[in-house]
């Protein structure tokens, strides 16, 4: 038996017929069409599937779809485009942090959770990788990806890029 749901995605509302049991991951890729959240461990374990919802990073594969009425829900495909890229997507190409991109979505909406929950301050790099840690990715060794955050957070924090810190 579906049910009727309105969800707000990307600043635009989308009204649904779904299952109860529905995950949000499965209503943004197999419903809408929005691929840029991951399908992976289904189990919250790897951090692919991350989304905001009202401004925090949440693994929308174990989030049920209909928790998500009346909320904000912004994916990497609302974030930025090509011509007007948001900071973190245009700082993960200039630090070259992008490998085979899998995890680049879910890492670059995880970042930008933690970067507006500190706006004026400028995290240090451990601070930076404990953030982050929820999101596995197998291609690096994370350090291209700290320097991209850490690169945001410094220009956000009014500090100017600071891209040889350690």
């Amino acid at each position: 038996m579906r049910i009727p749901l309105t969800l707000t995605i990307n600043g635009e509302q989308h009204d649904l017929l779904i299952e109860p049991h529905w995950t949000l991951l499965h209503v943004l890729r197999g419903q809408i069409g929005l691929a840029g959240s991951k399908e992976n461990c289904l189990e919250a374990e790897c951090g692919v599937c991350t989304v905001l919802l009202d401004g925090k990073a949440v693994n929308s594969c174990i989030l049920l779809a209909s928790l998500c009425a009346g909320r904000s829900i912004l994916t990497i495909e609302g974030l930025g485009d090509p011509e007007h890229l948001h900071p973190l997507q245009a700082a993960f190409v200039k630090h070259g942090a992008v490998q085979c991109g899998y995890c680049i979505p879910g890492m670059i909406l995880t970042a930008k959770s933690y970067l507006d929950e500190h706006p004026d301050r400028m995290p240090s790099r451990d601070e930076i990788r404990e953030a982050i840690s929820g999101t596995l990715c197998r291609c690096t060794g994370y350090q291209k990806i700290i320097d991209a955050i850490a690169a945001v957070a410094a220009e956000r924090a009014g500090k100017g890029a600071q891209e040889d810190a350690p």
